[in-house]
């Protein structure tokens, strides 16, 4: 830049520099920003340039434009093709129009070896895939023309299998091209089942020709041949394998002789292929291991009367699961195993799922009361024709879990184990009596479980410091943990046991219950019984256990309680009375036996227990007093004292109003005195503990519940004994206040001394009103309006210091 110019002209120079090199920035931050759109766009959202002259991005490649021209011209060559063959074309007859048909199709074949040479792969692929469904409308056109008397499936067997060889043989010569093979794959498919099917043969010929099929496409998977190959032929085989399967499962439902050995094939075909397809090896061996219990299972199913059908299903089933169990065993491999497993697994639980409607039955079916309480006769169970196999298959599947082992296996097998004798009464239609016995001991087994050492109350696993160890691979691990954000935290197997046992033991203890509740002698027995059940978990188990097994004991004998007041013919009210003994027993136990859950459920008794008095406000009254004796017997505990105490003031109020209104006494300070004495009294024991506590939060409940109600009774009574009672009674809480300076009984009291002296004066100062002249009340007034005036700073002074005199009361 030149110095020496004059200023005005260096300054317009340098205006202009600037402005160019603003120019170029933004040139620059454009082409940027247009650089980074290209690099991260979406695909299909091409970027505009910013500068001009630039051409936009392409939005396909000429790769792809090129073999979308050249898929959409070989499919209209097709298509035109077709339409020669099957429509027409001029006066040609389909001899002549077969000769013009070969001719194209040996130029179509022939032109993608001169076009492979020359490098166009792509043209050279679609022309070939012209010349395979030409060849395909060849066959067509010779069956019209030479063979046109022949059976059409026959002929199309024997025309695919010349295809498959023509096009793996084309294939073979012109390797660039990678449809032939495939397609050679798929037209093999056809010949054996086409060629089943138009000898008339049944169903099970044709499943075994698809068998065949597919055996050859397994085959074709253990060789070292093209991916596209590889693939046809594994799905080929995966149809037709699975279309033989359902075949072969229908046949062994209605000729299992036949069906059985289709299913083995099937099945030595799936384990052959899950060599040739390792990382599918297991569903293949489950395919397996689901036809080998098919095929074994049919015949001897067949053999055995229907009731049998599952139960050997499930057998066939577990012994192929134990397959998996000896893992040093080296001649079943490791995926073998486990598919085999897994099928076994799978055949089991569906005979469990079949077996568990007699479950539900012995287990819901005693809810059924239309027989009505203690009247001797028993609902009949809804599945009295259900095969008593079903309990058989609960063993069989017990017995497996139990051998199978690990926290799983001992979960399934306990669950199971209590399945099988919920349904034994109804599987085997026992009589009443074993009926309730064998609930009972469901009962007492799942609870010992629950109370056995290595439940929650024994088993408080720590965190684990560092990860979980691996579990064994093929093999069960010794304990479930679950996957959380921190430190891995093993979950007991004794924990799962046990609530699974208490959870098992409560229903079946209900249910032997309702049983039971059909006769008088058997309900008593089972409550008994699961009195001492529950209260043997209580003392031997621990944790959530321990405390919800305490609560059930508390219901076991209340439910004694109710039944010996029915039994003895009680009315309601007095079987409530008689239940106020089993909150009286748990607040004694709860003195040496600590149980939340009992206490509660006492008190969820107790509660029941005043309901049933209602009806009878005597016996209410006596219920009342008697849970504020058990209410006032608990507060001696420190732990219970507040919350107990309290209740047992409720309750004898309660008991004393409810007393109270049975006399018939409507005097409102027999409801009223039995509150304020108490609660004055506990006001005075808290003002000698905190002598800082306010007189009003002490005295004024107390004072008020009596007070109020007593000025209300004053206004409406025309006797002179209650306000002369009550006036005595608020001078002396006014003067009591004024004496110890407390605030609540002097406001109180001096309010309702005034109150009670205008309800006495009111009459006379009405009739003295009436005397007076009218002239008199506006002049006493203003007379009154101006000795305020005169003396009103003097009025405030004194004012201000009877305030400050109440506030310093407490």
């Amino acid at each position: 830049m030149d110095m020496n110019l004059p200023p005005v002209e260096e300054l317009r120079r340098v205006d202009a520099e600037l402005a160019r090199l603003d120019a170029r920035r933004a040139e620059l931050l454009a082409r940027r920003a247009w650089l980074l759109g290209v690099l991260y766009a979406p695909a299909g959202r091409p970027a505009v340039p910013p500068f001009p002259g630039v051409a936009p991005r392409p939005e396909t490649s000429p790769r792809g434009a090129q073999n979308v021209l050249l898929t959409l011209g070989g499919t209209l060559l097709a298509v035109a093709a077709l339409a020669f063959t099957l429509v027409s074309w001029g006066s040609m007859g389909i001899a002549g129009r077969s000769a013009v048909l070969l001719a194209v199709t040996s130029a179509a074949l022939a032109a993608p070896a001169v076009l492979l040479r020359r490098g166009l792969g792509s043209t050279a692929e679609a022309v070939g895939a012209l010349g395979l469904v030409l060849t395909v409308l060849d066959a067509y056109a010779l069956h019209r023309v030479a063979l046109p008397g022949t059976d059409g499936l026959g002929y199309t067997a024997v025309a695919s299998a010349v295809l498959a060889g023509v096009w793996g043989g084309y294939g073979g010569l012109l390797r660039g091209l990678r449809l032939p093979l495939p397609a050679a794959v798929v037209a093999a498919q056809l010949p054996l089942p086409l060629g089943a099917l138009a000898a008339g043969d049944g169903p099970a010929v044709v499943a075994w020709a698809a068998v065949l099929t597919a055996a050859a496409d397994v085959l074709v998977l253990g060789r070292p041949l093209r991916g596209e190959v590889r693939i046809t032929a594994g799905v080929s085989a995966g149809v037709l394998t699975a279309w033989a399967l359902l075949t072969g499962a229908g046949l062994s439902l209605t000729d299992p002789w036949t069906g059985a050995p289709l299913l083995l094939g099937c099945a030595a075909l799936c384990l052959y292929a899950a060599r040739a397809a390792r990382p599918a090896a297991w569903a293949l061996a489950l395919v397996a291991g689901l036809a080998l219990v098919a095929a074994v299972a049919g015949p001897v199913r067949a053999a055995l009367p229907s009731e049998w059908a599952v139960p050997v299903y499930v057998v066939c089933g577990l012994a192929l699961a134990a397959l998996w169990r000896p893992v040093r065993a080296g001649w079943i491999p490791e995926a073998v195993r486990g598919g085999f497993g897994l099928a076994g697994g799978v055949v089991a639980a569906l005979g469990v799922l079949w077996a568990l409607p007699p479950v539900l039955v012995g287990l819901l079916g005693p809810a059924d009361r239309s027989a009505g309480l203690w009247s001797g006769s028993h609902a009949a169970p809804v599945l009295a024709d259900y095969p008593a196999t079903a309990a058989l298959v609960l063993l069989l599947g017990a017995v497996a879990a139990a051998t199978a082992g690990g926290p799983w296996g001992r979960w399934g097998a306990v669950a199971l184990g209590w399945s099988l004798l919920m349904a034994l009464p109804v599987a085997l239609e026992l009589p009443y009596a074993a009926g309730i016995a064998v609930r009972l001991v469901a009962t007492a087994a799942a609870l010992g479980l629950a109370a056995r050492p290595g439940g929650p109350a024994h088993e408080r696993p720590e965190p684990a410091p560092g990860p979980a160890p691996a579990r064994p691979e093929g093999a069960w691990g010794a304990s479930w943990t679950p996957v959380t954000a921190g430190p891995v935290v093993p979950v007991a197997p004794g924990a799962l046991l046990a609530w699974t046992g208490l959870a098992a033991g409560t229903a079946s203890a209900v249910s032997a219950l309702l049983l039971a509740l059909d006769v008088r002698a058997a309900t008593f027995g089972v409550l008994g019984v699961l009195l001492a059940l529950f209260t043997a978990v209580a003392v031997l188990g621990g944790g959530a256990v321990r405390e919800t097994a305490a609560g059930a004991a508390v219901l076991a004998a209340a439910g004694l309680v109710g039944a010996g007041a029915a039994a003895a013919g009680l009315p309601a009210a007095t079987a409530g009375l008689a239940l106020l003994l089993v909150p009286a027993g748990t607040a004694a136990l709860a003195v040496r036996v600590r149980s939340v859950a009992a206490e509660a459920t006492g008190v969820a008794v107790g509660a029941l227990a005043l309901a049933l008095t209602v009806p009878r406000p005597a016996v209410l009254a006596l219920a009342l007093a008697l849970g504020g004796v058990i209410a006032a017997a608990t507060a001696l505990r420190a732990e219970r004292r507040r919350a107990a105490s309290w209740t047992a003031g409720a309750l004898f109020l309660a008991a004393a109003w409810v007393r109270l209104a049975v006399w018939g006494v409507t005097v409102p300070e027999a409801y009223t005195l039995p509150v304020t004495v108490p609660a004055l009294v506990v006001g005075l024991l808290r003002r000698r503990r905190d002598p800082a506590a306010s007189s009003w939060a002490a005295y004024g409940p107390g004072l008020a519940v009596t007070l109020v109600p007593s000025l209300a009774a004053v206004w409406s009574d025309p006797h002179w004994a209650r306000p002369l009672l009550l006036g005595t009674g608020a001078l002396a809480v006014t003067l009591l206040g004024a004496r110890f300076r407390l605030q609540a009984p002097l406001v109180l009291g001096g309010t309702a001394l005034v109150l009670v002296a205008a309800h006495e004066l009111a009459p006379y100062v009405v009739q003295l009103v009436g005397a007076l002249p009218r002239w008199l009340p506006p002049a006493a007034a203003g007379l009154l309006l101006l000795a305020v005036g005169a003396t009103y700073e003097r009025r405030l002074r004194e004012a201000r210091a009877l305030r400050e005199r109440l506030a310093r009361m407490r």
